[in-house]
């Protein structure tokens, strides 16, 4: 597992700010950056549905995912919530060291993989 993830969520306008602020106090991630005003296109129980949206990005250690992923679920509106899961295999390996320092130690145990869905 790599030791750092990239997780994409996507929320209702309004609702990534909370879901950032939480993650982070958590300890669940170290960076959360909220990008407003994108638009998704996606299949939803039969048709496409064009949504507006705020897209959150997500700095997190691998072993962090199976949690965050839980916790996101808890707290979301939709019904499937996009949370997807991107390995980092390089970059600057100070920020990679800060991300993997800030974020609490979780047991790999109990890592679940990430799952994608609605927007």
């Amino acid at each position: 597992m790599a030791r750092v993830k990239v997780i994409l969520i996507t929320t209702p306008p309004g609702k990534g700010e909370e879901i950032a602020r939480l993650l982070v106090e958590e300890r669940l991630a170290a960076c959360v950056n909220v990008v407003k005003g994108i638009r998704s296109f996606y299949w939803w129980e039969g048709k496409v549905n064009v949504d507006d949206e705020e897209l959150l990005v997500v700095k997190t250690r691998g072993e962090a995912v199976g949690k965050l992923v839980k916790r996101v679920k808890e707290v979301h509106p939709y019904t499937v919530p996009e949370v997807i899961a991107l390995d980092v295999s390089e970059g600057n390996e100070d920020y990679i060291k800060w991300v993997v320092e800030e974020v609490k130690n979780v047991d790999s145990s109990s890592v679940s993989e990430a799952g994608g869905g609605e927007g």
